[in-house]
């Protein structure tokens, strides 16, 4: 494997803007090209926007998704990719021939689709049917894989991945800075955002603290550390529907240590060096060496019914 460079971006989308969205990915893949990144990765439905899709009915589903590859969206990050010379990883609402809808993401080059996943666990919409597979895919020499937003919740998502062959996992978002049951959470108010020009440390402060980012340093390492992954996490920033993202895309290596980060309180990529030589040195390579599956795999394989429940989304 050769010595990769991986940029991580955020940036504010416009909800069912797809035009904008991508003259944004443009922008901000080319810029990342010209800085020598070989891959950029944004964040969760970066082309459609996210959270505004808890208000639509099944017929605007239908209508705002598209079909994976050969819809336009898709078509044009493939031209996006060709012109830049950059990897580009972004996602969007899905929809197949008989009418299904999924939440997808898609790493895609100058000459087309590379891979394709489907969110295991979606939510916004009571529309979306949950992917059914994990996806391992190779990518200028490396094994990959995509965990959306919720997936890397439940920690079996991201071990299976790595145990597929994954030696960087890209988990796009749109996360924080939303209610939970857990001390510190909450929204955050979005006239900070208006005035961050003028008190960027007040915002700061919020995007930093138990609402936003201290959460994420709770459990993003982990996945990499136990793993002995790197971890590509991507956010937006801004506005989402009516609700405040704080950004924070960052790349995490295979001891956990963040080794790129998005602090511009506006659109932003970071880029990170990945070397393969982490993956053997970091402790959860030896750690997964270790495993005694027979002690635990019919604990962990024993029959559940999944129960999602997102605290902050009513009824």
């Amino acid at each position: 494997m050769k010595t990769l460079q991986i940029a991580t971006a955020q940036f504010e989308n416009s909800s069912g803007d797809k035009a904008y969205n991508l003259s944004v990915i443009r922008q901000l893949a080319t810029k990342a090209a010209a800085d020598g990144a070989d891959v950029i990765a944004f964040h969760e439905c970066s082309i459609t926007g996210y959270t505004f899709a808890r208000h639509l009915d099944k017929a605007q589903m239908l209508d705002l998704a598209e079909e994976i590859p050969d819809g336009p969206s898709i078509q044009a990050l493939i031209a996006i990719a060709r012109e830049a010379g950059i990897v580009i990883l972004a996602g969007l609402f899905e929809k197949d021939a008989a009418g299904g809808l999924y939440k997808a993401y898609v790493c895609v080059d100058g000459n087309g689709l590379i891979a394709k996943y489907r969110k295991l666990h979606p939510f916004i919409n009571p529309y979306l049917t949950p992917g059914d597979r994990y996806v391992v895919f190779d990518l200028l020499g490396w094994k990959c894989g995509i965990l959306i937003c919720y997936d890397n919740n439940i920690i079996e998502n991201v071990r299976a991945t790595t145990l597929l062959g994954a030696d960087i996992i890209f988990m796009p978002h749109v996360t924080m800075c939303t209610p939970s049951t857990r001390p510190g959470a909450g929204f955050v108010d979005p006239a900070l955002w208006e005035n961050r020009h003028a008190d960027p440390t007040t915002l700061r402060q919020e995007f930093d603290g138990l609402k936003g980012r201290a959460w994420l340093m709770k459990w993003l390492p982990a996945r990499a550390y136990d793993n002995a992954i790197y971890a590509v996490f991507s956010n937006p920033i801004g506005m989402d529907d009516d609700q405040l993202k704080n950004g924070c895309s960052m790349i995490l290596d295979p001891f956990g240590d963040i080794i790129a980060e998005c602090r511009k309180l506006d659109n932003d990529y970071a880029i990170a060096t990945i070397t393969p030589e982490k993956l053997t040195l970091a402790g959860g390579y030896r750690y997964k060496k270790a495993r005694n599956p027979a002690l635990y795999r019919d604990i962990i394989g024993q029959a559940n019914t999944p129960e999602q429940k997102v605290v902050w989304m009513k009824g």
